[in-house]
């Protein structure tokens, strides 16, 4: 397919029309200076051994959702999720992970997705990471377990060296493995 380059005045209107299908579609993009950016989905993969990497992340990227579905591993230590700029960064992580009882589980080499760990966990969910300024990325979401008994709250924050282009979900202990569920991401 061709590229297309418009070009205009600083007021007006463009209108590009293309055939349609069924209906009538519109576009309207709003003045302001930036990029425009598409929602772009990564590979959903089974979760399987003791990491999944998601790397070459581009550097306008602001936002990474990462879902889990069905996942679990063969041993009792947390899932976590690590970024990094360059390498993964295995330090300086802030914040905690609350389930609705009274667990609770501190960061530090990465965001802990839950408070217990069992090897019958099977977790459903989303967290959101989020540029916030000069390479500092918070995180937020809520993660369930199939057998109704947690439902996990995470929040926290990392300074990275440098631009995000890299993303890990592995363990706290780094050998446990993932053994069941699917993980993806989307970046925009």
């Amino acid at each position: 397919m061709a590229s297309v380059v418009l070009t205009g005045d600083t007021s007006g209107t463009l209108t590009v029309s293309a055939p349609l299908v069924a209906g009538s579609n519109t576009q309207t993009l709003v003045a302001t200076t930036g990029t425009l950016a598409p929602i772009v989905s990564g590979t959903a993969v089974s979760a399987s051994g003791t990491a999944i990497n998601y790397g070459s992340i581009p550097n306008w990227v602001k936002r990474i959702t990462v879902m889990f579905y069905g996942v679990s591993t063969n041993g009792v230590s947390l899932p976590l999720v690590q970024i990094g700029s360059g390498s993964i960064q295995t330090s300086g992580y802030l914040g905690r992970t609350n389930d609705i009882s009274t667990n609770t589980a501190a960061y530090s080499t990465g965001f802990n997705l839950s408070s217990d760990g069992a090897a019958a966990n099977t977790y459903f969910g989303a967290v959101t990471l989020t540029f916030s300024h000069a390479n500092y990325w918070l995180i937020n979401g809520i993660l369930s377990r199939t057998d109704g008994n947690n439902q996990y709250r995470i929040a926290g924050g990392v300074i990275l060296g440098g631009t995000l282009d890299q993303l890990r979900i592995t363990t706290v202990n780094g050998t446990d493995s993932y053994d069941a569920g699917t993980i993806n991401i989307f970046y925009e």
